[in-house]
């Protein structure tokens, strides 16, 4: 069901009153009462969420068990409507959590303060969705986009990040970047996070990665002993750049050391998604004036070749996140009737 539900953001900040607190704990993820946790397989197989067109119908699913061949979760149709913020649902960004819970965030709009969030033991009954006003406290932040989620084993919490642009806060780069803003002034994004143990209290949102230019579309795989940190080059002046780059760091948090140049093979790209498949980090992104998916992949993360022809996505797909199931919540996705 979903809930509207404000919440203060701010260092470990409670809900605003005894009676949102009660409604969070009834409308709080069922595996909070102690389900036992289920580990995705580190080999596949692999889901990937996505959005179609605007992202007005709701949530996508694709799966694929070589990371190259995906193939629509029933027939194309959604998994979930949006309902909450401006009821689109796009970037959806899935994590499997120690508590055995699958969270989901996404950007509900484009041009709000806030991103959805919402929750699932088996990818197809959701609970405690809810508009997140995360950016509320900056109030000329002009969006919330492309949120991604990740579980930081070495802090034990969630963490949150996604681009928001604050018209006049990097002014040093703002003749480099996007015009695309409803009032025409540049979109200049960085990076912000937020974190969360249980997704009732949340630390006030703050600026996670600056590379020193406009930059969209953070996504963070842990690999090994380093996370890999990839992400959109969001120069468009005076050229459009427009690339995938990457960046290290030794912890979840950072800080994320940028390498130069990018890994992606041409530029108009955005939305990169990374996962380890057969011993090689692969890296999908949506090169939306191609309408369609592109990648790359490495073994040592230095060399990159592109994957071409070898990838085939469903028809239509945007920017999401690939994600490890278990066997078992991929037998029940394929069992599972079609939505009507």
């Amino acid at each position: 069901m979903a809930r509207h539900v404000r919440r203060l953001v701010g260092p470990l900040a409670p809900l605003a009153g005894a009676g949102l607190l009660l409604a969070a704990l009834a409308a709080a993820p069922a595996a909070r009462a102690g389900a036992a946790p289920r580990a995705a397989p580190a080999g596949g197989p692999w889901l990937f969420s996505y959005f179609v067109d605007d992202g007005q119908d709701g949530l996508h699913l694709a799966y694929s068990r070589d990371g190259l061949a995906w193939t629509p979760l029933r027939e194309g149709r959604p998994f979930l409507a949006p309902t909450v913020g401006g009821k689109l649902m796009r970037d959806p960004s899935v994590v499997l959590g120690p508590d055995g819970v699958f969270h989901m965030v996404w950007t509900t709009g484009l041009w709000e303060q806030g991103i959805g969030v919402g929750h699932s033991r088996d990818l197809l009954a959701w609970s405690g969705v809810e508009f997140l006003p995360v950016m509320v406290h900056e109030r000329q932040a002009v969006n919330a986009w492309a949120p991604e989620i990740i579980w930081d084993e070495e802090t034990r919490q969630y963490v949150i990040f996604w681009a928001t642009s604050i018209p006049g806060r990097f002014p040093d780069t703002d003749e480099s970047a996007d015009s695309r803003s409803s009032d025409g002034a540049r979109l200049n994004h960085r990076i912000y996070r937020t974190t969360t143990r249980d997704f009732r209290e949340y630390t006030r949102a703050e600026l996670f990665f600056d590379p020193g230019f406009a930059v969209i579309d953070a996504a963070i795989v842990r690999d090994g002993a380093q996370y890999v940190m990839v992400f959109k080059n969001a120069t468009r002046f005076p050229e459009a750049t427009e690339d995938i780059r990457i960046a290290f760091a030794d912890h979840a948090l950072g800080p994320y050391r940028v390498e130069p140049g990018p890994i992606s093979k041409a530029n108009r790209v955005e939305g990169p998604t990374a996962f380890r498949a057969g011993g090689e980090l692969m890296v999908l992104y949506d090169a939306y004036t191609r309408r369609r998916f592109e990648g790359v992949r490495s073994r040592d993360l230095k060399a990159w070749a592109a994957l071409g022809a070898d990838l085939t996505m469903p028809a239509g797909a945007r920017h999401g996140t690939v994600f490890a199931v278990p066997e078992k919540v991929l037998a029940g996705l394929l069992a599972a009737p079609l939505a009507r």
